[in-house]
């Protein structure tokens, strides 16, 4: 190269400057990552508005959360867990209840309290404004099915009275809540051993 010759600055017939490239470029990739958001919330998590008061305090009405909708095909489904289903008595309705009791398990309330096997379950998760004093039979759940109940007792219509929830009627765990904002955050699981 000579001393002094000048580096040419012209682009190739065809070719797209530098700048329209790194917008391409940055273009492509946020079109990729939107895509695989998009893709991680139809397959895994589902935002929902939950309607209705029977999971306060912990849930309220009108509160939008996400439900995992594939972490049950990789572990079972927990007492304690808040899990969404279609309502046994009309599946174009979705319900959101704690899971109390577990397949085989039975279950007996009295005077409000709820006994598993004929111990008393803690449910530090009812205030007790939320409390009733109402009565349940001893009942065995069938395989394959859950007890569930509403966090807020005398507003929740729940298996005390449609019954045990099948596993197939079970879609979702919820997870995440992100409105309103003072309720941002993991939806914690009271997962109490009955002793």
């Amino acid at each position: 190269m000579e001393p002094n010759a000048e580096i040419s600055t012209t682009v190739a017939p065809g070719a797209a400057p530098p700048l329209r490239r790194e917008i391409r470029s940055w273009g492509r990739d946020l079109v990729i990552a939107l895509s695989l958001a998009i893709v991680i919330i139809i397959f895994f998590y589902q935002p929902v508005k939950v309607e209705g008061t029977s999971m306060t305090p912990q849930i309220s009405d009108q509160e939008r959360i996400f439900i995992n909708k594939f972490v049950y095909r990789f572990e079972p489904i927990e007492r304690g867990d808040v899990v969404v289903f279609w309502y046994p008595l009309d599946r174009s309705k979705s319900f959101i209840k704690r899971v109390v009791g577990l397949p085989e398990d039975t279950v007996e309330i009295r005077e409000g309290q709820v006994y598993l096997n004929s111990k008393p379950l803690p449910e530090p998760y009812i205030p007790p404004e939320s409390e009733d004093f109402g009565t349940y039979p001893a009942t065995q759940i069938p395989k394959g099915e859950y007890f569930v109940m509403g966090d807020h007792r005398t507003s929740s219509n729940d298996s005390r009275i449609f019954g045990p929830v099948p596993r197939k009627f079970i879609y979702g765990k919820a997870v995440f809540a992100y409105w309103p904002v003072d309720h941002f955050g993991s939806i914690p699981v009271f997962a109490e051993s009955v002793k």
